[in-house]
C-alpha cells in the first residue's frame, strides 16, 4: 500500500463544549408561559437566538442574583454579539413575584432579560419539563418560606433546540465560549 494517497476530512474541526452536552433531549419544548409585561411566551418566540433558561426566585439571597449576574456578565463578554442572547428567567416562587416584581428585579442585572411567572397551579408541570427540581420551605411566619430548587442553566441554539446545560458557579468566560461556539454554527 505503499503510494497510497492519504485522505484527510473536509469537514470543519468540532470545537467542544465546556458545558454539558444535553444535544436531544427535550426539555422545555412545551413552555408556554407569561412574561413579566403578561405577554404569553415559547422558546421559539426566540428562534435565532441563543437562549438560557434559569430557574430562580427574586427573594432568593445568593444563587440566584449570583446567577443572573454571571448571565449579565456572559452577555457583556459576547459583546456586540450579545445582541443574539436572551435569558429566561423562570420564578418558582410565583406567589411573591409578581409581574411587577420580576419585571424590576430582571432591570437589576440586564433589561433585555425577561422573567417567565407560571402560575401557581402550573409551576410543577413548568419544573418537570426540565427536571428542575424545587420545593417550598417553610420559614418562621407563611410570607418568610424559601424555596429549595436546581441551580443550572439551560442553554438553548438559535433553533430553538435545548444543546447545553450549565452547572451552577460555572463562571461567565466558559459559559460565554460555549455561546460562541452556538453562535458560529448558527
Amino acid at each position: 500500500m505503499a503510494g497510497m494517497p492519504v485522505l484527510m476530512a473536509c469537514t470543519p474541526e468540532v470545537k467542544p463544549f465546556k458545558s454539558t452536552d444535553v444535544t436531544g433531549a427535550s426539555f422545555g419544548q412545551s413552555l408556554q408561559i407569561k412574561d413579566h409585561n403578561g405577554n404569553l411566551r415559547t422558546i421559539e418566540d426566540f428562534k435565532g437566538k441563543i437562549v438560557i433558561v434559569f430557574f430562580g426566585f427574586a427573594q432568593c439571597p445568593d444563587v440566584c442574583p449570583t446567577s443572573m449576574a454571571t448571565m449579565a456578565e456572559v452577555k457583556r463578554l459576547l459583546g456586540a454579539q450579545g445582541d443574539r442572547l436572551q435569558v429566561l428567567f423562570i420564578t418558582v416562587d410565583p406567589e411573591r413575584d409578581t409581574q411587577a416584581l420580576l419585571k424590576e428585579y430582571m432591570a437589576n442585572f440586564d433589561p433585555s432579560f425577561i422573567a417567565l411567572r407560571p402560575e401557581p397551579d402550573e409551576l410543577d408541570a413548568v419544573a418537570s419539563s426540565f427536571k428542575v427540581y424545587q420545593k417550598k420551605v417553610p420559614g418562621s411566619t407563611p410570607t418568610t418560606y424559601t424555596v429549595d430548587h436546581s441551580a443550572g442553566k439551560y442553554i438553548f441554539d438559535s433553533e430553538s433546540r435545548v444543546r447545553l446545560f450549565s452547572a451552577y458557579g460555572t463562571d461567565a468566560a466558559t459559559i460565554a465560549s460555549d455561546i460562541q461556539i452556538l453562535l458560529s454554527a448558527a
